[in-house]
């Protein structure tokens, strides 16, 4: 023992002597990456799939293997054969891995790890390459999952995402976030890496249920107020039409929040999260501790309503922001037809060790993040602020506000 002892000091004694200074490695990665908007995507006379795939200059047809929400496909029966007549018809650019994967819609796809397995195994039979496809259609829990299964084979195939949500168009089909729940919490697996490109079909949105049609528009609603007054402005001035599904209006309003978000993860300085601050989140900390509390029951969207709703309420109560621009959000998401309470707020809210309380997605959203909590309220219309602590006594008015406000509207 030692002798072995002795050799060590010895070896980290010479080591010292040689003085060698670390070595310095910066590694610049550019992305680049179209959001496109079109209307019958997979009608014959529309080349935008195939003229997507041939751009990467590559002369040989590319395999591409399908994943398809089967919840869309109810809506949606024709569309498998759509997709391979397609094929055909742009064999020179394109030829179909076999036939589609078929996965549930909805978040229930994100908590069985058996799909992420099914796509891998495919992927894995039918020899595609990294220079292959994934063609993800879906709404975005779909393409958050096959986003993370083509993005951890070989270490990334290529991903061509058709979202068919508001939400998928607008949101979380835009930008570079692949994940899947594990452990009770959302995203607790994922990737950063963005898509080979968007395809955002807006006929597929005429097919959407009411809360599907409602539920990314809280999206919307978080981005403009946190980055753009005048946003703001068009979606209260329209919560009528866009509850009524004003289709031009949901058009207007699925561009401007995609250019919204793919601006910050551009502009931030920050597009894969390194830092301790993720001002797109706004409202996101409750919303996603109330998905998981509600065993998903509520869409993402709903919920993200909800968080904004307490997250403002707490920035009113703070006197950061006017009750007049309290008031104003509030009626905005009631006008678009949400939920501001549910009883999950309040359930084991005293209890703070408790899995069901509500305050436990705090500690859960900086474990996400690393480093010091870091969450965005509001100091006006359009304008975010980023704080590092919450006033949790400020927290139970705010959700008892909530409460008293959806029993008065």
């Amino acid at each position: 023992m030692y002798l072995e002892s002795n050799n060590i000091q010895m070896a980290i004694q010479q080591k010292s002597a040689l003085n060698l200074q670390p070595i310095n490695q910066c590694v610049r990665v550019t992305f680049n990456y179209d959001v496109h908007f079109t209307r019958g995507l997979f009608q014959l006379d529309n080349p935008l799939l195939a003229q997507a795939i041939a751009a990467d200059g590559e002369t040989t047809p590319k395999q591409v293997l399908a994943v398809v929400d089967g919840g869309f496909l109810q809506y949606q029966d024709g569309l498998l054969k759509k997709l391979s007549a397609y094929a055909q018809c742009y064999e020179d650019v394109l030829t179909l891995s076999g036939e589609p994967i078929v996965v549930p819609g909805g978040e229930a796809v994100k908590n069985d790890s058996r799909f992420i397995e099914q796509i891998h195994q495919r992927i894995n039979a039918a020899g595609l390459c990294r220079h292959s496809y994934v063609l993800a259609i879906g709404g975005g829990a779909v393409l958050d999952m096959a986003g993370y299964a083509a993005t951890t084979a070989h270490r990334g195939i290529r991903l061509l995402r058709v979202p068919t949500t508001v939400l998928g168009q607008n949101d979380s089909g835009v930008g570079v976030k692949n994940g899947i729940n594990a452990f009770g919490k959302k995203n607790f697996l994922g990737t950063f890496m963005p898509p080979y490109a968007v395809l955002n079909d807006f006929d597929f949105l005429t097919s959407l249920d009411d809360r599907d049609w409602r539920s990314g528009i809280a999206e919307a609603v978080k981005v403009a107020l946190i980055k753009d007054a005048d946003f703001f402005d068009f979606i209260m001035t329209n919560a009528d039409k866009l509850a009524n599904r004003d289709m031009d209006i949901m058009e207007r309003l699925i561009y401007r929040c995609s250019q919204l978000h793919l601006e910050h993860i551009a502009g931030s300085g920050d597009p894969f999260e390194m830092g301790s601050s993720r001002p797109l989140d706004f409202g996101h900390w409750a919303a996603h501790k109330l998905e998981h509390l509600t065993n998903y029951s509520l869409r993402h969207g709903e919920a993200v309503a909800i968080g904004i709703a307490l997250d403002t309420t707490y920035s009113y109560l703070t006197g950061q922001l006017l009750q007049s621009e309290w008031q104003r959000v509030l009626t905005t998401l009631k006008k678009l037809g949400f939920t501001l309470y549910v009883s999950a707020l309040t359930e084991q809210l005293d209890q703070l060790d408790h899995p069901h309380c509500l305050f436990r997605g705090l500690t859960e959203f900086r474990e996400h993040l690393g480093g010091k909590l870091t969450i965005t309220l509001l100091q006006g219309i359009g304008e975010g602020i980023e704080v590092n602590q919450a006033d949790l006594s400020l927290y139970r008015d705010a959700i008892l506000m909530l409460q008293d406000w959806e029993l008065l509207h």
